[in-house]
């Protein structure tokens, strides 16, 4: 590989964590830390063993290792051709805290509930800051078989499950994770607010927790890409992991292809596993999309609020935090949009910093707290993908993608028009009942080949660009023609307040104009380096450094 170095500072969502290996263990290093990346982690940490460097935790899902490195190591190491470097930094998760449970509802999940579909026999696993000491009790409310099957401290490569004891290091002391968990799978129906429906989208499937966020929702990129390689090499060892949530997020400093985060959730779509990212917190300028939702083949959530109206449709639209794409690379995101807005989960104020910080949110029954960003939203979509696995267990990742955006619903206005375009809402608003039944094929990363980006081989750039004279972002169709359509052109207007009605049949409801991939070097525009008027270039060397800041989603207002 060829040599890539950056630094920089990333104010993300939510923290992943590392996985810990006995190799050179001893003394501390004097230095700081670093994600190598070579042919291979053999040959990464040889590489790292070789100059005095004391490697931290292996990372085969990307071909590395991370590493405590001097400055006179690290100096070697970027001598080497081979390799590529990466200062690892912090990263965290996105959330913002009025009691409204309409998201079940509002995506059809208590109707398909009726029809026995609630996501049982479906695996899902959730990279986040854990959940509460002892999963199956009422802290998080997961009734019924053993709904727990592992936990993993990412940070400190720590496991719980059927054949090792339960130790602290798995406890959600921060908060974030614990809502996000209830929000997919919890099963709590005796709570008065939430009138005899459980909490969970899906309150039957079962759950993987990946700890990689500390007690203040902090991690780094080692800890996520550790806390990702411990699933990915794991996905079989527990029934079958069939989808992540992923509700974190930095803003993206490099292309997709070379971030490392980017490339772990690439191996983990590749191997058959739905990744669900949330959009960011980060909105609503334009190309705000998070890593790793900037992604092109996973499902990037935007998340959407009722405004208190849930019955209403006219109230309701897209939360003003939420990010809005093009991606830097030109991919149309979010992929779709999911209730985000000031729902209601689990969390214990007694146990968790987050909930003690914020009692002006705290509902008045159970230990209920009451957040908004797109890690709610992401978590709704992920319950939703298990309840269409439980449907159909055959689905493949772009099969899942397919279905669930063909049969999302756009937010238009009064006035028959979008109230908002492509790169705000996407494909629009999920629909778990239609998702599970629809039939739509073909329509998810059409034109991507995803081996060939993992091998570096080929990367793909998207439809979208922006007018240097106007500012405006457009679509370009199959033959490199703008399409004129209503929603595709977009002027950074902000719709609000003008009525508006979910419209199952709107133009860009198939889902398929922003899956379909162009060759990053086909001649397109955005491959000049021009095109984006964000003050700075990229170029093929410009990496996401591993020291960079990853952490659960930064405090919203509610919305």
């Amino acid at each position: 590989m060829a040599t890539k170095q950056a630094s920089f500072t990333v104010a993300a969502l939510l923290a992943l964590g590392t996985t810990l290996i006995a190799a050179n263990a001893g003394a501390a290093v004097p230095g700081k830390g670093y994600i190598v990346e070579s042919h291979g982690t053999v040959s990464a940490a040889q590489a790292v063993r070789r100059v005095g460097g004391r490697i931290t935790h292996e990372l085969p899902i990307i071909g590395g290792v991370s590493a405590t490195l001097t400055p006179a190591q690290a100096a070697s190491l970027r001598k080497d051709p081979t390799l590529e470097l990466f200062a690892d930094a912090p990263v965290a998760t996105q959330s913002t805290a009025v009691t409204d449970i309409y998201q079940r509802a509002m995506v059809g999940a208590d109707t398909l509930a009726a029809q026995g579909i609630n996501g049982a026999g479906v695996v899902v696993a959730v990279v986040d800051s854990g959940i509460p000491q002892g999963g199956n009790t009422t802290h998080l409310d997961l009734s019924g078989t053993p709904r727990v099957l592992a936990e993993y401290d990412a940070i400190g490569s720590v496991v719980v499950d059927s054949s090792h004891p339960y130790v602290s290091n798995v406890t959600d002391t921060y908060g974030h994770g614990t809502h996000i968990t209830n929000l997919i799978l919890g099963s709590d129906t005796y709570n008065a607010v939430l009138n005899g429906q459980p909490l969970g989208v899906a309150p039957m499937a079962q759950l993987i927790s990946v700890k990689a966020f500390d007690g203040n929702g902090q991690g780094s990129y080692a800890n996520v890409i550790n806390g990702l390689n411990w699933i990915y090499v794991n996905r079989a060892s527990y029934g079958s992991i069939r989808v992540v949530n992923l509700s974190f997020g930095a803003l993206p400093q490099s292309f997709y292809w070379n971030d490392p985060i980017d490339q772990a959730v690439m191996k983990l779509w590749q191997a058959g596993i739905v990744v669900v990212a949330s959009a960011g917190n980060f909105g609503p300028s334009p190309q705000t999309i998070a890593v790793p939702g900037n992604t092109p083949y996973v499902i990037t959530v935007g998340a959407m609020t009722d405004n208190w109206t849930p019955s209403n449709a006219s109230g309701h639209g897209i939360a003003s935090f939420s990010s809005t794409g093009p991606t830097k690379e030109g991919f149309i995101k979010p992929d779709v949009v999911a209730p985000g807005g000031h729902l209601a989960s689990k969390m214990y104020p007694a146990l968790q910093s987050l909930a003690a910080a914020h009692p002006e949110f705290q509902t008045d029954t159970h230990d209920m707290l009451v957040m908004s960003g797109t890690s709610q939203a992401a978590a709704v979509t992920t319950g939703v993908v298990a309840l269409m696995l439980q449907a159909n267990p055959s689905l493949t990742p772009d099969q899942v993608k397919c279905r669930l955006t063909a049969s999302a619903t756009s937010l238009v206005g009064s006035n028959g028009k979008a109230a908002y375009t492509v790169f705000q809402q996407g494909a629009g608003m999920i629909s778990a009942y239609n998702a599970v039944y629809s039939q739509a094929a073909n329509c998810g990363n059409q034109g991507l080949t995803i081996a060939l980006d993992i091998a570096g081989t080929k990367h793909y750039g998207g439809p979208a660009h922006q007018d240097p004279k106007t500012g405006n972002y457009f679509v370009l169709d199959s033959t490199g023609k703008p399409i004129t359509a209503d929603g595709y052109l977009w002027n950074q207007q902000y719709a609000r307040n003008q009525g508006y009605l979910w419209n199952n049949g709107y133009l860009w409801n198939n889902g398929y104009l922003w899956n379909n991939g162009y060759l990053w070097n086909n001649g397109y525009l955005w491959n000049n380096g021009y095109l984006w008027n964000n003050g700075f270039l990229w170029n093929q060397s410009t990496v996401a450094p591993a020291s960079a800041p990853m952490a659960t989603e930064s405090w919203n207002l509610q919305e």
